[in-house]
């Protein structure tokens, strides 16, 4: 056991210096940030709600530009060490596969939270420089976007051990746009008057991920009480998808041939 864990803590230290080199998180970050600096300029553009304006655009920005990250860098986890060559060096050790995986997982999750706090700082930042009040609300907001990363680092990680990066990022965003609409698609099924529709989006919302669940931005923003109960229920869930997502991924990673 100790063994797994050092391997899965060398590859997961390795992982988050091989990420922080990596030029597009940088460009991502930096676009981030200039888009939460931007909302200041926004809000100050009406007349009427201007720190709701400003919080508002600026958790879009985070939550938009932590899922291009987490997309965008986690469907190369397995190519780049492929296409380097260096997994063989590496699986020739004393590592197994699902080692290796997990700790490229955790390594990229570990890199995305550092670049959510940095642009949770600029939030804050921003938030105070108006005037905007922030309080606990923002924080469960954020907390859960870190765990939405988390979920989607996991949906990359089970993309990018079979299939190429293009294509990895192709079924990434595709999952992660229909995350966020499984809800509505399970109400616009419900008021069908074909049974068959309500029965199929029924099932299609229990069975991908609702990534709409870890979204409490609206009320964040305007203030308004979040029920605990559902926070926990996320939380479960989110954790229950990483698991779930990575198990698959171990197990189509253990059978791929890299010649």
């Amino acid at each position: 056991m100790k063994h797994h864990l050092r391997a899965i803590s060398a590859i997961a230290t390795n992982t988050v210096r091989d990420a922080v080199r990596n030029k597009v998180l940088y460009i991502l970050l930096f676009f981030a940030l200039v888009l939460i600096g931007t909302s200041f300029l926004l809000a100050t553009l009406s007349y009427v709600e201007r720190e709701r304006i400003l919080q508002d655009v600026a958790l879009a920005s985070i939550r938009l530009f932590g899922a291009a990250i987490a997309i965008f860098i986690g469907v190369g986890l397995v190519h780049r060490e492929v296409d380097r060559r260096t997994i063989y060096t590496i699986l020739s050790k004393p590592v197994s596969r699902v080692d290796f995986l997990v700790g490229k997982y955790l390594g990229l999750v570990t890199t995305l939270w550092i670049q959510l706090a940095v642009m949770s700082a600029g939030f804050v930042a921003v938030s105070l420089a108006s005037g905007a009040p922030v309080n606990g609300g923002h924080g469960i907001a954020l907390a859960l976007t870190a765990l939405e990363l988390a979920v989607l680092v996991a949906i990359a990680t089970l993309f990018s051990s079979f299939a190429t990066p293009f294509l990895a990022a192709c079924y990434s965003v595709g999952l992660y746009m229909v995350g966020h609409v499984t809800r509505d698609l399970r109400a616009l099924g419900a008021l069908s008057d074909a049974e068959s529709v309500g029965v199929l989006t029924t099932w299609l919302h229990r069975l991908l991920p609702d990534l709409e669940s870890f979204n409490w931005t609206i009320e964040a923003v305007h203030g308004l009480p979040i029920p605990y109960d559902q926070v926990a229920w996320a939380a479960l869930m989110g954790v229950g998808w990483c698991v779930a997502f990575l198990t698959t991924a171990a197990l189509v990673f253990e059978r791929r041939d890299f010649r």
